[in-house]
């Protein structure tokens, strides 16, 4: 079993979203005009870092991250984030083909 590479970041790192899994299929306009508006690719810098407790006791990194397009800086999971650097080869490693 392979596992994503967790990178290590550090305050005023450039980063992006972590590209998602395509696979939502339909053919209802009303569904893909919803759909559409989660698709597009933010970019961020990261502004501040904690850890949580998960399910069992399990620690787990979040990023405070200030968004281009938003005023105030969002809280994320570390492993929904990625270099910038690294957004096309992760792209082209998780999208679906034929999509």
């Amino acid at each position: 079993m392979t596992t994503k590479p967790q990178y290590r970041y550090a305050i005023g790192d450039r980063v992006a979203e972590r590209p998602k899994t395509h696979g939502l299929f339909t053919n209802q306009p009303k569904v893909i005009e919803r759909i559409a508006q989660y698709r597009n690719q933010r970019y961020g810098t990261v502004v501040g870092m904690t850890t949580k407790l998960a399910a069992k006791n399990r620690k787990t990194k979040f990023l405070l991250i200030q968004w281009d397009n938003l005023k105030t800086p969002t809280e994320h999971a570390n492993f929904r984030i990625c270099p910038i650097d690294e957004l096309d080869r992760l792209t082209r490693e998780t999208i679906v083909p034929g999509e």
